[in-house]
């Protein structure tokens, strides 16, 4: 087969996985050997949804990206890009689910220090062609989700006290517009554009690549410290006021845990509540370690992973699960975690608790995410001191999540008093949809952003998801 939407058979929109061909494949009435498309597009990081589009494509290149746009548009299919799958708020319910996964690939230049990601790359192959070279991407605390998904909603870094916003760090897209146009965008090339895919997310372009800056990072100190129920209190309250006052090269969070006794936890977590704080440090580990002497002395760990790490070993400072979910996620920005914020959070969601969460997080901000970029962008929560985010067990059944969605609202609702009124793009999740009004950018912003993607495919043909 040649063309990219070909009739088989009387349904509209199956393509078979021909080399150097954009493959599409209709979405219903497959044989065995037609569902592999669909199956992939089901196998995304979170599998609680069943996709239903027209057709799902599936182009190697640019040039494939483009002709899918054209054909979408002659024949009225509107088209959703679909990365690792992190960031779905709903199903895909009709027309064409664009898998980025065949355009991923990166490319370093240790001279300039930058890196060309394809769309679909993950951030665990970023650093790893990075690594080769003794340079560092500014990256999220899970390796598995994609690179480009996480960078248009602004990126925040298990380092962005220290390097900024991931955003801050790209240099130029290469984008397909609704209209099927190939751009090179730019601080001089399509700037507004430029300004827009910064933080703003999808806007009005299929992303297929991006050029970021890398760090001359090989090595940090960093890892975690796990404590039971026992010292929780002790650990949150001093958390509060230790890090309010921390140099912008240390990196910290904590998340409040309830983890289920199954064979991939640690021993002494299993089925236990616990008090995950994590730190990402760029310093020796002696100045490190006498930075972090009030957290622990607050407790006893029932398990220290800090240590001196390579950089690519990264993804275990959060120890993020990597595994495809049925979980729920959402998030909001606060002001600050104070002490009293501190005791709200206990009182909502400390081992006495009885809300079905799997974990509860404040990542500490400030530092270099407080400042503003070299050039001005869309980031949401530049000003914010503190992210909250909630995630669920998984969920079996969508049916039964009103229990769960009803927990992160109790949440959201205790911290209200520090909550500024907006969410991060990449973490306003499922649960912020359902329970809260947070938003990630004020009016203005979201019409600066809705003119742009306007101008851009002035025919609505790319999804949007926020």
């Amino acid at each position: 087969m040649t063309s990219l939407w070909e009739k088989v058979r009387g349904r509209a929109g199956r393509m078979q996985d021909t080399p150097g061909t954009a493959t599409l494949q209709d979405a219903g009435g497959r044989t065995e050997s037609e569902r592999g498309l669909q199956a992939e597009l089901a196998a995304g990081f979170h599998t609680g949804f069943e996709h239903t589009p027209a057709a799902v494509a599936a182009p190697s290149d640019v040039t494939e990206v483009a002709q899918v746009l054209v054909r979408a548009r002659e024949e009225g299919h509107r088209v959703t890009v679909v990365g690792r799958g992190h960031g779905h708020l709903g199903p895909i319910q009709d027309g064409v689910a664009l898998l980025t996964s065949r355009l991923a690939g990166v490319t370093v230049d240790p001279v300039a220090k930058t890196a060309r990601v394809g769309a679909g790359s993950t951030w665990a192959e970023v650093i790893s062609a990075a690594a080769a070279h003794a340079l560092a991407p500014v990256t999220g605390s899970a390796p598995g989700v994609g690179a480009v998904g996480y960078t248009l909603g602004g990126g925040l870094s298990v380092l962005g006290r220290t390097l900024g916003w991931t955003s801050d760090t790209v240099r130029g897209f290469e984008v397909v517009t609704g209209e099927g146009r190939i751009l090179t965008v730019s601080q001089t090339e399509h700037p507004d554009l430029f300004w827009a895919l910064r933080g703003g997310g999808v806007r009005g372009v299929v992303v297929t690549a991006m050029t970021i800056d890398l760090f001359d990072i090989a090595t940090l100190y960093g890892g975690g410290l796990y404590f039971g129920a026992d010292d929780a209190e002790s650990v949150v309250r001093t958390f509060a006021t230790w890090s309010a006052d921390l140099p912008d090269e240390f990196n910290t969070s904590f998340a409040l845990l309830r983890l289920p006794d199954i064979e991939a936890i640690p021993g002494p977590l299993r089925g236990r509540f616990v008090v995950h704080v994590r730190v990402a440090a760029l310093l020796g580990s002696a100045e490190a370690e006498q930075i972090l002497r009030p957290v622990r002395a607050a407790g006893t760990p029932l398990l220290d992973t800090l240590t001196d790490m390579p950089f690519s070993a990264i993804g275990s400072v959060h120890a993020d699960p990597d595994q495809p979910t049925t979980s729920m996620t959402g998030g909001i920005l606060l002001s600050d975690f104070s002490v009293d914020a501190a005791e709200a959070l206990l009182s909502v969601a400390g081992p006495a608790s009885p809300l079905p969460l799997l974990g509860v997080e404040i990542r500490v901000m400030g530092g270099a995410l407080s400042r503003a970029a070299a050039e001005p962008s869309a980031v949401s929560g530049r000003g914010a001191g503190a992210h909250l985010f909630v995630v669920t067990p998984p969920i079996a059944d969508p049916s039964a999540e009103l229990p769960f969605a009803g927990a992160a609202g109790a949440v959201f609702v205790a911290m209200q008093p520090w909550a500024t009124g907006g969410t991060n793009a990449n973490f306003h999740g499922m649960l912020t949809e359902r329970v809260s009004t947070a938003r990630p950018w004020d009016e203005e912003t979201e019409g600066r952003l809705v003119h742009i993607r306007d101008a851009y495919d002035p025919e609505g043909r790319i999804a949007t998801r926020l």
